[in-house]
């Protein structure tokens, strides 16, 4: 229900954009990277509503590792991925500072009002400085990830309503699981957070970067990870704090130096002729699966 609300709403909001004649560019640096952090959004603030903060910034700590190790990893290794300067740049530095604004935020093992204010106004940071590179021309066109076509706006809007109820409902069942599961198994929330929830939110930025990746668009497949990385820390746990202030418990140093390692390993091997080769993405997968075996094994 999750997946494929996120799938409609992205689809009735594209067609909706396409319109009012707004440029796919946009939509792709918007609506598109939006839609597949809308799972991470609708848990995490779900989460934190229900009173499991552990297992709302335990989805996105554990989602951002993930993205940057696992599915980069696996990108890389059906077909090198080459990375533009630009990304290099100045994309994946704006998603190593989110990496960093995180763990400085949560010394104090709280997230409160003030501090998901700084997030969100560290994203409206970085939509402007992304808009306003797309609106000079300075931003590699890329296609949004969904099918151009011409739908009936009430359709579209229809889509919309439908792919927000799906999340809703979706979210709330995924939760109320992961929290049985959690307590059926003796774990906390925050492991199930970095793990089971953080698996199941990041299905749409496997599929995505992974498809991209064997058609070689490599464009895609990076900026797919890094806009979500951004998108998760930023826009997610900003807005989630904002709303409901979070006491942080499960979640480590070790948790959030690893998701902050994960991007740099990412940007050092960009940085390498501008492209991550496929033993690069085996050292990043096999990296992801030494966490995770840590993980379970301190359970």
């Amino acid at each position: 229900m999750v997946l494929y609300g996120a799938d409609r709403l992205t689809e009735g909001a594209s067609a909706l954009a396409r319109r009012m004649n707004v440029p796919e560019i946009i939509i792709g640096l918007t609506i598109v990277a939006a839609g597949t952090s809308a799972p991470e959004l609708f848990v995490s603030l779900v989460s934190a509503l229900k009173g499991t903060p552990d297992m709302a910034i335990g989805n996105v700590v554990g989602s951002n590792t993930m993205n940057a190790m696992l599915i980069v990893g696996c990108a890389a290794m059906v077909a090198p991925m080459t990375i533009s300067k630009s990304t290099v740049r100045k994309d994946i530095p704006f998603a190593v500072g989110a990496s960093v604004l995180l763990p400085l935020l949560a010394l104090d093992a709280f997230l409160g009002r003030i501090d998901g204010i700084i997030l969100l106004a560290g994203f409206a940071a970085f939509m402007y400085y992304t808009l306003s590179q797309a609106k000079a021309g300075k931003v590699e066109q890329v296609e949004a990830a969904t099918e151009t076509m011409t739908v009936n706006p009430w359709v579209s809007a229809f889509f919309v309503v439908l792919g927000l109820a799906l999340l809703v409902i979706g979210s709330n069942i995924f939760v109320d699981s992961a929290s049985r599961v959690a307590y059926a198994l003796g774990l906390s929330e925050g492991v199930v957070g970095l793990t089971i929830v953080a698996g199941g939110t990041s299905l749409p930025e496997l599929a995505t970067s992974v498809v991209a990746a064997r058609k070689g668009q490599s464009a895609i497949a990076i900026g797919n990870v890094i806009g979500s990385n951004v998108f998760n820390i930023l826009l997610i746990l900003g807005l989630t704090a904002t709303i409901s202030p979070m006491q942080i418990q499960g979640i480590t140093m070790v948790d959030l130096s690893m998701m902050l390692g994960s991007v740099v390993l990412v940007w050092l091997f960009s940085r390498t002729k501008y492209t991550v080769e496929r033993w690069e993405g085996a050292v990043l997968v096999l990296g992801y699966l030494i966490y995770l075996s840590w993980l379970l094994s301190n359970v």
